[in-house]
């Protein structure tokens, strides 16, 4: 995937300082862009449609781990309610900050385990984190889902995520995280979502938003994650 970061910098070009932005809370990285070696994190995303057939919960703990810096891995575990339906595992790689220590980019890879279908599929993102200045920052991700290089009917369907944040005080963001899945499973999602420091390694994102699978209407969503670092 040599080809997504031509023009911007190579690993050897990449600067050190990585600029400080938020991490989404739908779309979760593997530690921010330019993690430390050794750094910890333990968390869970709980989701909940407010409307519609579906009033189940979905919600997965995980533990992230920078392997070395810049190199993180995640492990998931995704409940249905009270049924474990999933089994992932992520890496997440930094290339290195440029523009001035402003920007940052890097790749994030996700194997997921179906229980119930015995499927195993996997997706590929590049991301591109930003800080504007002291109040404003963003992180784009563009990448591909259930991804096969022989192709096939609802493969590599388009993943994109853009999250714009806004500093809007001390221990608090406020942030709009806009998602997009292509495919017939795919879906829209739009979630405003405030993100508040409860202790000095203690963190709580929590958002309401909307979201429309594919061939269905916009339906209210909630979401809510606890993070514990370490």
């Amino acid at each position: 995937m040599a080809f997504l970061v031509i023009g911007l910098c190579s690993p050897a070009e990449a600067e050190t300082d990585y600029p400080r932005v938020p991490e989404p809370m739908i779309f979760d990285m593997m530690r921010p862009l330019g993690a430390k070696r050794g750094e910890l994190e333990a968390n869970t995303l709980a989701t909940t449609p407010l409307s519609g057939p579906d009033n189940s919960i979905q919600w997965a703990p995980e533990v992230e781990y920078a392997l070395t810096d810049g190199f993180a891995i995640e492990g998931e575990l995704p409940f249905e309610d009270g049924k474990l339906v999933e089994l992932k595992l992520g890496l997440q790689a930094a290339f290195g900050a440029f523009n001035g220590g402003h920007s940052a980019h890097g790749v994030q890879y996700l194997g997921i385990y179906d229980r119930e279908a015995r499927h195993y599929r996997s997706s590929f993102a590049y991301m591109l984190a930003h800080r504007y200045n002291d109040r404003w920052s963003s992180v784009s991700m563009a990448g591909l889902g259930d991804v096969s290089f022989s192709g096939g009917h609802g493969r590599n369907a388009a993943i994109v995520n853009h999250s714009l944040f806004y500093d809007s005080a001390d221990g608090q963001v406020l942030g709009l995280e806009l998602n997009y899945r292509g495919g017939s499973e795919g879906y829209v999602l739009a979630m405003p979502q405030i993100h508040q420091r409860l202790a000095a390694k203690v963190n709580v994102q929590a958002g309401l938003g909307a979201e429309r699978p594919h061939g269905d209407v916009f339906r209210p969503k909630a979401g809510i994650r606890l993070i514990r670092e370490f």
